[in-house]
């Protein structure tokens, strides 16, 4: 039991530290860890496998709108780049170049795409002729680099894992539409999926995407009462097609110009599963994205037909598709405990020579430790049930957090005083002034606008921070 202990005795708790327990998790559930690159992450195998699951079903989900993958290029010349200003102007910063190839100077030097507009377009102003050749509905799975100054594992580092979805369209209506539709799959996805409730809407000018007309975001709370934005679809309108002089001829061979879309979600969404669903012991794993939903611990695995049966559970859930494996390890049965624990398995199976010789098995749940005893004979039909019920009720329990946190004021005083002295999100009116929008986040120490939520709310007549004509409701918060 010694060992047991030391296992656990590694993370920080919550309550303690927020940021170290996030530190120890990474860490212990061993997601990733810095490489040699500063600033740049080893994404290993348990982090990794989370990534693969989000990949699959988001990318289900696109394909069922039409989405194709595409391949890009990791390279942008500096002209091509240059072709949209406020595109650069807002990368600028960010922007890692490449300026030899082998021993020599380049002619033109070369950027390492920070995001890849500018290379879409680039493809799609010689694709793209007549009406009959829209719309484009891509999307790429690749890796970008942005120079960040600070950086913390999956919520921010240099190098990281993301999709970008790139559409062109031949109206303005079609493009806003598909829009909204990708804004809407990442709800979804999230929601469903990774269990984690939302609030959403539209940026304010000052925080859209570089070069978009509208940016719609998906934000999720944190345990600490921070926000995370956790995927973005922009809309760009023609600025980008008519830069790189993007046309199509109609059915009476006039020329027109396109519009576009462009959407993405990385692997910072790692980090919210971790802040959102996490406890004291380690991981908590969502049963649709967990890589592994089940292990089966076998109890006295020595004594004769143990592992036997232990074996033969774990091709009866493999058969029924749930992703199972079985720690047949000399470890203690304490130990394999505490290590489910800790990579947040959505449950774990109790088998012994007792519950053999009864024909049942014990199930434990990571979110409640509840235990239950099912029949082998049921294990197939009875462990999905359980897993789906584990789904549902972290979503629930992340929800009632949300909602708890979640105040609404009228007076910048009220707010500081929340700021102070709670965690979470404020609702508050706002005149639409970005100077309004920057003191209220500089007098409240960092709440700033997390979007314009398409549902609004009449709090009262006047903007929050200048007492003047209140024109919507916006949701502030803390952010990572």
């Amino acid at each position: 039991m010694a060992d047991d202990k030391k296992f656990v005795e590694k993370i920080t708790s919550r309550e303690e530290d927020f940021a170290s327990w996030y530190t120890d998790v990474v860490k212990e559930a061993k997601l990733c860890d810095y490489s040699s690159v500063r600033g740049c992450l080893n994404y290993l195998p348990n982090g990794y496998a989370i990534w693969e699951n989000i990949q699959k079903n988001l990318d289900e989900r696109f394909k069922k709108t039409g989405v194709q993958n595409v391949s890009l290029p990791m390279l942008i010349p500096e002209s091509l780049l240059q072709k949209e200003k406020d595109h650069i102007e807002g990368f600028a910063p960010e922007v890692a170049w490449v300026t030899k190839g082998g021993v020599e100077d380049l002619e033109e030097k070369f950027c390492i795409r920070p995001t890849s507009e500018t290379l879409f377009c680039d493809v799609w102003q010689k694709l793209v002729k007549s009406y009959r050749d829209l719309p484009l509905v891509w999307n790429q799975w690749c890796s970008v680099l942005r120079w960040e100054k600070t950086t913390r594992p999956f919520l921010r580092s240099r190098e990281f894992l993301w999709q970008e979805g790139h559409t062109l369209h031949a109206t303005y209506e079609e493009a806003e539409a598909k829009t909204k539709e990708m804004f809407q799959v990442y709800y979804d996805f999230v929601t469903q999926d990774l269990a984690i409730p939302l609030i959403c809407g539209k940026k304010t000018e000052s925080e859209k995407f570089a070069g978009a007309e509208d940016t719609y975001t998906i934000e999720a709370m944190m345990h600490d009462g921070k926000s995370l934005q956790s995927g973005t679809s922009h809309f760009f309108g023609s600025g980008f097609p008519d830069a790189f002089n993007i046309k199509y001829l109609d059915k009476e061979n006039q020329p027109h110009s396109c519009y576009e879309t462009s959407w993405g979600m990385s692997t910072r969404i790692i980090g919210a599963i971790i802040m959102v669903h996490g406890d004291d012991s380690g991981l908590v794993l969502p049963p649709r994205i967990a890589p592994t939903q089940a292990t089966i611990i076998p109890i006295a695995q020595q004594k004769e037909g143990v592992l036997e049966k232990a074996n033969e559970v774990l091709e009866r859930l493999q058969k029924v598709n749930i992703r199972t494996k079985l720690d047949d390890s000399e470890k203690s049965p304490g130990f394999k405990y505490s290590e489910q624990e800790m990579l947040g398995i959505p449950v774990r199976i109790e088998l012994g020579p007792r519950d053999i010789e009864n024909n049942e098995c014990v199930v434990v749940r990571r979110t409640t430790r509840e235990k239950t005893v099912i029949s082998l004979d049921e294990i197939e039909t009875k462990l999905p049930e359980i897993l789906e019920e584990i789904q549902k009720e972290m979503y629930e329990s992340a929800k009632q957090f949300l909602e708890e946190h979640i105040y609404s004021v009228t007076t910048l005083e009220e707010m500081k005083k929340i700021g102070e002295e709670k965690i979470g999100f404020i609702k508050a009116m706002w005149c639409g002034d970005p100077e309004c929008e920057d003191k209220i986040k500089a007098e409240t120490g960092g709440y700033g606008s997390r979007c314009i939520p398409e549902k609004q709310e009449h709090l009262s007549d006047t903007c929050v921070c200048c007492g003047k004509e209140a024109k919507e409701m916006v949701i502030w918060g803390k952010s990572y």
